[in-house]
């Protein structure tokens, strides 16, 4: 199983994002993980599928996208992409700023899933989160926990 650090590659975070709507911002984490050759580009169709009927919309302006149980045969390597949108996307039931789009093989989602809550339950790091400015302190946000 893959640790945090090791899905996100410092290419696949974008720091100046944006998007018309939660469509375009999903597209946009598909497609990253496609260039990322973690993901064939159907999986960007299982990502927009599943939030047609489950908003991916976690709470503290971070949503984070991923596809459906029929699109795992898409799924190459696990991988993770983060693109902050400084003017938020509207997604329905709140405003996401942090887009983290989500590919795993098996269950390997898990521990990015639990990774993920520490930052979210904690205000001050999602605050943090939502307001970095370089990669590096989107990487050290994410990756902080991992060895704990």
């Amino acid at each position: 199983m893959a640790e945090l650090g090791g899905l996100l590659d410092p290419s696949r975070i974008l720091l100046d994002g944006r998007a018309a709507d939660r469509t375009a911002a999903v597209r946009q984490a598909g497609d990253l993980l496609v260039a990322a050759g973690a993901v064939r580009p159907a999986y960007t169709d299982s990502m927009l599928e599943r939030e047609e009927s489950v908003s991916t919309y976690m709470g503290e302006g971070v949503a984070i996208p991923h596809g459906t149980n029929a699109g795992r045969g898409e799924v190459l390597a696990d991988a993770l992409t983060v693109v902050r949108y400084p003017d938020g996307v509207d997604w329905g039931s709140g405003t996401a700023y942090v887009v983290i789009g989500i590919a795993a093989l098996g269950e390997g989602h898990l521990p990015v899933l639990a990774a993920l809550a520490d930052v979210l339950v904690d205000p001050d790091r999602a605050a943090r989160l939502r307001g970095a400015t370089t990669v590096d302190d989107v990487l050290d946000l994410l990756t902080a926990d991992v060895a704990d």
